[in-house]
């Protein structure tokens, strides 16, 4: 999945000598960096997400090149009708413009509208897959069960999703075998019909 190409003109300067020392790390020079960002981002006219951040750097010298949220990542996900899907937080993030991958990194917090919260410290989100995984230890919390394991995966919109070397509650039918989920997979495909209240609320970081 492709985004919105941003596009950016840079200003001409008259060289002026012996003002500053030749900087020889290229890595370490930011293409662009934007500071208060508050904005949405979309693919082909249609808004995928809503992205607000205190710093955003876009460093295309680097290998691969990338956007760096070094301050913090708020984001908001939107389905195709642009009603709110879920809210994305996390302290730094990375995002490798040609991979179409996000890396989320400490104190990742996702909340659905169907009132699923995911925690962890590292998450992946693969967007040419559709998919979010994580190899750390992660918590996911539906109204139906609880699920803590050290590897995660789910499809992008977190309605299907796999834990492995887990542990947790869950509903009666996990466990006697009368559930439709394999047990052995611990994969769970919740319908769930009531919105939580907490969708009204953004996912708050807890105090350190």
């Amino acid at each position: 999945m492709g985004l919105t190409a941003i596009l950016f003109a840079a200003s001409c300067e008259e060289q002026v000598e012996h003002t500053a020392g030749a900087i020889r790390d290229r890595d370490s020079v930011a293409v662009m960096t934007s500071l208060g960002v508050n904005t949405l981002i979309s693919d082909s006219g249609v808004i995928k997400y809503r992205i607000v951040t205190e710093r955003w750097e876009v460093n295309q010298k680097k290998n691969p090149s990338r956007w760096i949220f070094d301050k913090g990542l708020f984001l908001t996900q939107f389905d195709e009708k642009f009603h709110i899907h879920a809210y994305i937080q996390c302290d730094t993030a990375y995002y490798f413009d040609q991979q179409h991958l996000w890396e989320l990194r400490s104190r990742v917090r996702i909340l659905t509208k169907d009132g699923l919260k995911f925690r962890s410290e590292q998450l992946f989100w693969d967007e040419m897959k559709h998919e979010l995984y994580s190899n750390v230890y992660s918590s996911l919390i539906t109204p139906e069960r609880t699920l803590q394991g050290t590897y995660f995966r789910s499809d992008e919109k977190m309605t299907r999703y796999f834990v492995s070397n887990s542990k947790g509650s869950f509903e009666r039918g996990d466990i006697d075998g009368t559930s439709d989920t394999p047990d052995s997979a611990r994969v769970a495909q919740d319908s769930i019909q009531k919105a939580q209240r907490q969708l009204a609320t953004p996912v708050r970081t807890p105090s350190n």
